[in-house]
């Protein structure tokens, strides 16, 4: 076996031409050499095929049956073996398809959403700088850039999936800053493609791409650091805000800083749009770590924080099943538990809130598996922020929401063939909405937090079937997702 997966695919990989290496996919002088990549995407397309192929001879040895000494060393090369095949596999897949998404067959545009995780949204954030990304034969140029709330409001409001529009109400399809309060990144990305194009006359948007600043901080440690003071699209006047972004200050720059020293949102927006676009420059000029690169992207689309979507089918259907899709469309075999946030507020506060979630796993005799998810929410904002922080970070009250306080729509989506049977909040039962989006089970829950303030709000769900334990998908924060997703774990009554 071991043969096989050295010869038959690793060496093909790293032959005399020495073509492939993390470099084949980064660009140089603002290009990637897209013809490269598509010779080696057969390479890659049998490399997979061969260690997946050893994967599963591996995974049927009946490892119960054979001596200690035997079946120590195969449980040990399991977890490497999985991790190769899914690595060759993923790879395989984005050589297929990245040529012409990169303009092989002709120029595409892509537009970028930015998200603002300080102002929630069930992908990450508010998408309020937005940016056009051209590509054409593997060159990559900005060439366009504009700002969610330039926009306006869409009178009648863009149709959208009815079952969502239910849950997330017609605001979905009448701002752009709104079209991603639902976590299915492509309805997200079909209506915002709509709404760029629509007013943007002559404009042809063939994909939609999304990042929020905490990917700008891994590609930086990738770039190192950039100089914002050599682009004359930023605002003129700066105040105290550094000049120079790293991978160490981009977060507290953009979803905190910004806000006390750049009072108009409008230059607020232009100023997230620059960085973005020296973000951008500093990646396709060359001077690139590659594989710090692709391991900040591979990061970045393991926390659902970089999203992609194809308006071409067959480019779709591959992205669909990777983890740059943001799909809520689940299945049985593969259970899926998903939290997600929505900002209630009207402001960004929740730069300031922090959370945990957790899924446990609860035993009764009544013939029903039963599982609880838990969110634990606090605003860790300073005890004054509704007189010391500034009127656009609060709100103002501008909705309804006190100054300092955060209001947030908490939403909990159960695998499909679940039941969703309960909610409580502080461990008395509490109100909460009940859907059904693509055959999942959904609970909706609002909460209001004064700063200092805690909560824990738990949603019960059931199900007749064992299955293998779910995954668990949350809306990326501020804070690292490894520090929001918390063990699995089982009741005590279960013990």
């Amino acid at each position: 076996m071991a043969a096989d997966i050295t010869v038959d695919a690793i060496a093909p990989l790293l032959d005399s031409s020495g073509s492939f290496s993390p470099s084949l996919f980064t660009p140089k002088d603002g290009r990637i050499n897209v013809h490269a990549v598509a010779e080696a995407a057969p390479k890659l397309a049998r490399a997979a095929a061969t260690v997946s192929s050893a994967n599963d001879t591996f995974e049927a040895i009946d490892r119960g049956q054979l001596l200690p000494q035997l079946a120590a060393p195969l449980e040990q090369a399991a977890a490497p073996l999985d991790t190769v095949d899914s690595a060759l596999g993923r790879a395989s897949e984005v050589a297929a398809v990245l040529p012409p998404m990169l303009g092989s067959e002709g120029k595409r545009n892509y537009l970028v959403l930015v998200q603002n995780n300080a102002e929630i949204r069930a992908t990450g954030g508010i998408p309020g700088a937005l940016v056009v990304l051209t590509t054409d034969d593997g060159k990559i140029e900005l060439t366009d850039h504009g700002s969610a709330s330039q926009l306006g409001r869409f009178n009648p409001a863009l149709a959208v999936d009815k079952e969502q529009e239910r849950i997330y109400t017609t605001r979905l399809g009448a701002y752009m800053q709104n079209v991603n309060l639902t976590p299915d990144f492509p309805t997200a990305a079909t209506t915002a493609k709509e709404m760029w194009e629509q007013e943007n006359p002559g404009s042809n948007i063939d994909g939609v791409l999304s990042i929020d600043p905490v990917v700008l901080g891994y590609l930086l440690e990738a770039t190192g650091p950039i100089e914002l003071n050599k682009s004359d699209s930023l605002p003129r006047d700066l105040g105290a805000l550094p000049s120079t972004l790293s991978s160490d200050n981009v977060v507290q720059t953009l979803l905190s800083d910004v806000y006390r020293e750049i009072e108009e949102p409008a230059l607020q927006d232009e100023y997230f749009a620059a960085v973005a676009s020296q973000v951008f420059s500093g990646i396709t000029n060359g001077n690139i770590d590659a594989p710090q690169m692709i391991n900040a992207l591979r990061k970045g689309a393991s926390e659902n924080r970089l999203l992609v979507w194809s308006a071409k089918d067959e480019e779709q259907d591959t992205i669909a099943g990777s983890a740059l899709a943001g799909v809520v469309a689940g299945s049985a075999e593969k259970p899926e538990v998903g939290v997600y946030f929505n900002d209630g507020t009207g402001a960004k506060m929740d730069y300031y809130v922090r959370r945990e979630v957790r899924l446990e796993k609860r035993c009764q005799p009544d013939g029903y598996y039963r599982y609880a998810v838990q969110v634990t929410l606090l605003n860790d904002a300073p005890t004054d922020a509704g007189d010391s922080l500034p009127d656009y970070v609060t709100g103002a009250g501008a909705f309804g929401v006190e100054p300092g306080t955060v209001q947030t729509n908490v939403y909990a989506y159960g695998p499909t063939e679940w039941f969703l049977d309960s909610a409580s909040r502080d461990g008395e039962a509490a109100p909460f909405g009940s859907y059904k989006h693509d055959d999942r089970p959904v609970a909706a829950l609002t909460v209001k937090l004064a700063p200092g303030e805690s909560t824990s709000v738990e949603f019960g769900f059931s199900t007749l079937y064992e299955t293998e334990e779910p995954t668990l998908q949350v809306t990326p924060t501020v804070q690292p997702t490894a520090g929001v997703i918390k063990p699995s774990s089982l009741a005590a009554s279960c013990n």
